[in-house]
């Protein structure tokens, strides 16, 4: 139980790099890789050498962003929060801070700079829908 909260506590402090989420998100979409996948997955899109892609996933490791099982001679790692933690998170910060907690200002600012397709205004309408139904 005590083990839970900490996870949890150390979850909300964790705060990745671009570097670092760059790793996560090849890990996220893989579940679980060693740092050879890693390291060739991001090779595709940006130059970086494989000493300092095993680096950061070591500090990573440090921070409790994932843990690695060292069971076999190629260790694995998986994360230990979710991409939904994470963009919760990040998003919380920004709100706070950027947009002094207005959601609005949020929202209204995310369209306003990226163009928005039928399907995600349809999927934003729909969650508004939805929102307002439970409010009632």
């Amino acid at each position: 139980m005590y083990e839970e909260i900490r996870n949890k506590e150390r979850q909300m402090e964790i705060k990745p790099t671009e570097s670092e989420l760059e790793i996560l998100q090849v890990i996220w979409k893989k579940g679980q890789c060693t740092v050879r996948e890693v390291h060739e997955e991001l090779a595709k899109n940006k130059d970086a050498g494989y000493t300092t892609t095993l680096k950061l996933m070591q500090i990573m490791h440090d921070k409790g962003m994932v843990e690695r099982d060292t069971t076999s001679k190629t260790h694995l790692y998986k994360a230990l929060f979710t991409m939904e933690q994470a963009q919760s998170n990040a998003l919380d910060k920004i709100l706070s801070t950027v947009f002094k907690g207005s959601t609005s200002d949020l929202v209204i600012q995310a369209l306003g700079q990226h163009r928005a397709s039928k399907d995600e205004i349809d999927a934003i309408k729909n969650f508004l829908n939805q929102f307002d139904q439970d409010k009632k």
